[in-house]
């Protein structure tokens, strides 16, 4: 438990002033949700550009299409996971670990008529044990057959949005970078906190805790990606062997 009274910490003020800054500053707020509505119907009124629907995935019973990774349903939503091959599961990517890793929950999306699977940019079975180490179920596959196709070289950190029209498929959005975050709550909770994320870029008070660059380290504890910590002290195997080929 922390109790440094040295770290700066906001003012203490009485809740009448504390209300009337929180009321000033749900205005910006608000303004930021009506943006963010904005900016989604801009978005559904992109154009589309058709991809192949034959592109070639490896999932657990062999090769599939990109139209069959849809499950029969409407649209798909694919997260583009980077593979380091050759590298334990404490050299994978620690970015994409964060990231994916934050998706547990598709009956929601399965309700809109929407399938969320992973394309790894590796081989199946060795990144497929990550994945199960990881404790993730989410439908995992290989698109490495087909990544020139697919990304068209995007990237890293590539989160795509297809439509399926009959047997032909469609891209309607794609994302990088920080754009990816709506993935994750973490640090949409962390934004919300006193001393936010912590990292050098943000933004603070003079004096507030900042350990952390945005070079990857941010997101690792103790030399591997921070979410392997809780499996390997469950026990779970696979942590140091998941993918030797």
């Amino acid at each position: 438990m922390h109790t440094d009274m040295a770290t700066p910490a906001p003012a203490v003020v009485d809740r009448a002033a504390y209300q009337a800054e929180l009321d000033a500053l749900r205005v910006r707020e608000k303004a930021h949700t009506r943006e963010g509505d904005a900016i989604a119907a801009a978005r559904r009124r992109l154009p589309m550009v058709e991809v192949d629907a034959t592109a070639e995935l490896i999932g657990p019973n062999g090769p599939v299409t990109l139209l069959d990774a849809f499950e029969g349903r409407r649209q798909l939503i694919a997260y583009f996971h980077m593979w380091h091959t050759g590298q334990p599961a404490a050299a994978q990517c620690e970015g994409c670990t964060f990231y994916n890793g934050q998706v547990p929950e598709l009956s929601y999306l399965h309700s809109r008529d929407v399938t969320y699977a992973t394309f790894c940019q590796g081989p199946y079975e060795g990144s497929v044990r990550y994945r199960d180490f990881m404790g993730w179920d989410v439908p995992w596959y290989s698109a490495a057959e087909s990544i020139d196709v697919l990304m068209a070289g995007r990237g890293p950190f590539m989160l795509a949005c297809y439509l399926r029209r009959g047997d032909r498929v469609f891209e309607t959005y794609w994302t990088t970078g920080r754009g990816v975050e709506v993935m994750d709550q973490t640090y949409g909770l962390l934004d919300r906190t006193a001393y936010g994320r912590q990292e050098t870029w943000e933004n603070s008070p003079a004096g507030w805790p900042q350990r952390w660059e945005v070079d990857g380290e941010q997101i690792r504890t103790g030399g591997r990606p921070t979410a392997q910590w809780s499996r390997l002290n469950a026990g779970r195997s696979g942590g140091d062997s998941g993918e030797q080929s």
